[in-house]
């Protein structure tokens, strides 16, 4: 087999065991928080869910998420290589193996500052719920353990053995949620935040421990210099300079899109009341289902195959150009069947759902309106997560540094529309919702415009266009038509009880729908289709 076809293979293996666990841990989660938000209220939900959850992703964040892009970027190495001690490695591989130290030693620092600033901006409603200060800690030395594991992880994946990830990841989730779960219902209620907090602990723990079993242990964590040959001279360094400078550049953005990325986080942390802040976390849990288990893997594997697939060596042929461009492009007309589906069936279904999903106690809350958004939310979400996916794996330091800039414009343009939508036009934390979508729609189209300049620049120009990655008319028709008809049927049953056995004729009505437009897209769309699994299969 030829390296893009191993490549290709590897990646659609590594998509497959990536969904794979999404939809195992997701879908355990997801029963397990069925029964915890039936033990906690939405006070201690909402700090654990919103407040926690957010201090934890911004020690990984800026610690590790720069260094993870950049690293992708290194030759890949092949499994048996992966097996040798590190003192055996070639100087390449251990001038990368020096880099994946440093979310390590980056960890140290911003797990304290983090923690600091969070513990000095925290309201005092949230300060004072029981055992707060030992949770807090709890999830510091939390986020820190996963980091210890980040060496081992970033070495899996240039190794592409992300059967290593799956095993690691898949039983970190498990015990997160049963040791969550098993501390609630042993102890009192006043222990609940220290329930979640030791929950995340036995995720990172989990973690490290999978890792090391993997490697057997060998890992260092501390860079050790290494003697290179440049230009038949010998020269002592510790670092890739080409490597270390896009981590830097990765690095340094990341601090602004992770504002991006968790800005309604942020901004619901400090403008909703607890209770509100609890309804938000588990609308974003059940909104997001889908995309963690479906876009998570998707953008992940997809910013592999990227980063190989066009490194510097290969960026200009035209094999290479034609495979990213089939996959840019098949991955965005699924997601494009993903948002018909969702603005069509939706909206007409969404109250029945809510009614059966959420506990009541969170029918009062802002939970069920935040639900509504994110028919809108998930597909934005979809296609700025693979276009940037694109972006992360290609450009330049010079072109990150423009990004930066307009990421600054975005971040500041996010936070003056989710104000004036939460307060002004009294949307409340919907507003915040509909302010990422804007935000995520903006940084999806800059994205598309360096992918279509990326692919003109190497005379591949008609390789990639929208038109490749929309519906043929018959299928937008299907879908229109049955959007007229589920909302026909929700306006006759509006005054009928909103459960299962008493809407049985709308939902009925709602799969003869779904089903006429699946099989227009199979008529309309098999040649398309056909194409794609033979591109596909040929590799």
């Amino acid at each position: 087999m030829s390296q893009d076809s191993t490549l290709l293979s590897a990646t659609l293996t590594s998509a497959s065991f990536l969904v794979l666990l999404q939809l195992f841990s997701r879908l355990f989660t997801f029963i397990l928080n069925q029964a915890l938000v039936r033990l906690v209220s939405p006070q201690v939900f909402g700090t654990a869910a919103i407040q926690f959850e957010l201090l934890l992703s911004t020690i990984l964040f800026l610690s590790r998420e720069g260094i993870r892009n950049a690293l992708l970027r290194a030759p890949t190495s092949t499994k048996d290589s992966g097996k040798k001690d590190d003192g055996e490695s070639a100087g390449a591989g251990a001038l990368v193996t020096n880099i994946s130290l440093l979310p390590v030693l980056l960890g140290i620092p911003t797990s304290i500052l983090a923690t600091l600033v969070y513990l000095r901006t925290a309201s005092a409603s949230t300060t004072s719920q029981p055992h707060f200060h030992l949770a807090v800690a709890i999830y510091a030395l939390a986020a820190f353990c996963e980091l210890l594991s980040e060496p081992l992880y970033i070495r899996a994946q240039n190794e592409l053995r992300f059967d290593v990830r799956v095993r690691a990841e898949g039983a970190a989730v498990a015990l997160k949620t049963v040791v969550a779960f098993a501390v609630l219902v042993a102890l009192p209620a006043e222990w609940a935040l220290v329930a979640f907090a030791l929950g995340q602990a036995a995720y990172g723990l989990t973690t490290l421990v999978s890792f090391l079993r993997a490697y057997r242990g060998r890992s260092l964590f501390w860079p050790r210099k290494v003697e290179t040959r440049v230009h038949g001279n010998t020269k002592a360094m510790y670092f890739d300079p080409a490597l270390l400078h896009l981590s830097a550049e990765m690095t340094a953005q990341s601090v602004v899109k992770h504002f991006l990325t968790e800005g309604d986080k942020f901004l619901v942390s400090r403008l909703s009341p607890l209770a509100d802040q609890g309804g938000y976390a588990i609308a974003s849990n059940y909104g997001s289902l889908v995309a963690r288990i479906l876009f998570q893997p998707i953008e992940e594997t997809a910013r592999v195959f990227f980063s190989k697939t066009l490194s510097s060596a290969s960026a200009n042929s035209r094999d290479a150009l034609q495979m990213a461009s089939t996959i840019l492009l098949a991955l965005l007309l699924l997601f494009t069947h993903l948002l018909l589906l969702l603005v069509t069936f939706a909206p007409p279904y969404l109250s029945l759902g809510v009614s059966l999903l959420l506990p009541p106690r969170y029918l009062n809350t802002s939970a069920p309106a935040i639900l509504q958004t994110y028919i809108y939310y998930i597909p934005a979400m979809a296609f700025n997560g693979v276009l940037e996916a694109f972006f992360a794996s290609v450009a330049a330091p010079s072109d990150l540094r423009v990004q930066s800039r307009w990421m600054v414009a975005f971040s500041m343009g996010f936070v003056a529309a989710a104000v004036a939508a939460a307060r002004g036009l009294g949307m409340g934390d919907s507003g915040l919702v509909w302010a990422n979508v804007i935000n995520l729609l903006l940084r999806a189209s800059y994205a598309w415009r360096f992918v279509l300049r990326f692919f003109r620049e190497r005379n591949a120009g008609e390789m990639v266009s929208w038109r490749k990655a929309a519906p043929p008319m018959p299928v937008l028709v299907a879908f229109a038509m049955s959007a007229l008809v589920t909302r026909w049927s929700q306006a006759m049953y509006r005054d009928v009880p909103l459960r299962l056995n008493a809407q049985l004729g709308h939902v009925g009505i709602g799969m003869m729908c779904l089903i006429g437009c699946l099989a227009t897209c199979i008529v309309f769309e098999r040649t398309t289709f056909r194409h794609m699994y033979t591109v596909l299969r040929r590799r």
